[in-house]
């Protein structure tokens, strides 16, 4: 993921590099004094910053009454396995959720390939709004190695909040599902790895919401 960042700031630095010793062909030691010295300046364009809270948004249309699109929110069984690239690579998806108790204060278990999110919910309006906090959550990904690393980075760097799925009736008849993460991370530069998170977070919640869809046309439910 660091790889396209880092190659545009290698890039960055070769022109600027090469345009110095291009211009005074004599003055290598003092181009490469001056690229040296601009390193520790990077360190404090985002010192200071406090980290953004972020959401993302991912909707699906059901044909199914809300009731049973409920049942499948609150918790839903073992899904397939994955045909998306992105989960081939080690990045953790979602296997299953299962609830303890109903009503505010129940705890929610959204399974993942390297662990559980624990979510306790904080709002449950039945069958239109459930919400949640995450106080606990696993590694986002399991490195790809021959050798088991469990990297420092993996942990803190992205910090899931909270969590809701929204169930709106629509004119057609169906159900709008809408799953919304809230998230931040203590990586930088933040907008850059934005965009991975964002991207990430669409395809869980797409494997997710599909999984509901596909549950609840059928008529199955979760069982609670």
């Amino acid at each position: 993921m660091a790889a396209p960042f880092g190659l545009l700031l290698t890039s960055v630095g070769s022109l600027i590099g090469y345009a110095i010793i291009n211009k005074t062909p004599n003055s290598a030691p003092t181009a490469m004094l001056i690229l040296i010295g601009i390193i520790p300046t990077m360190a404090f364009i985002e010192k200071d910053n406090e980290p953004t809270l972020t959401s993302v948004v991912t909707s699906i249309e059901i044909n199914a009454n809300p009731q049973t699109v409920w049942k499948n929110v609150v918790e839903f069984p073992q899904l397939d396995e994955p045909a998306e690239f992105i989960f081939k690579t080690g990045i953790a998806y979602p296997i299953n959720a299962k609830i303890d108790g109903t009503g505010v204060g129940a705890v929610r278990h959204c399974n993942f390939t390297t662990g559980s999110f624990v979510e306790p919910i904080t709002v449950w309006d039945e069958p239109r709004l459930l919400k949640f906090d995450v106080v606990e959550q696993p590694a986002p990904m399991k490195e790809l190695s021959f050798w088991d690393i469990d990297a420092p980075h993996l942990y803190d760097y992205f910090v899931s909040k909270q969590g809701q799925f929204k169930l709106t009736a629509v004119p057609n008849g169906k159900i709008l599902l809408e799953g919304t993460t809230w998230y931040f991370h203590n990586i930088k530069p933040a907008f850059y790895w934005q965009l991975w998170s964002d991207h990430i977070i669409h395809k869980i919640h797409d494997r997710v919401l599909k999984h509901i869809k596909t549950n609840s046309e059928n008529g199955k439910k979760s069982g609670i």
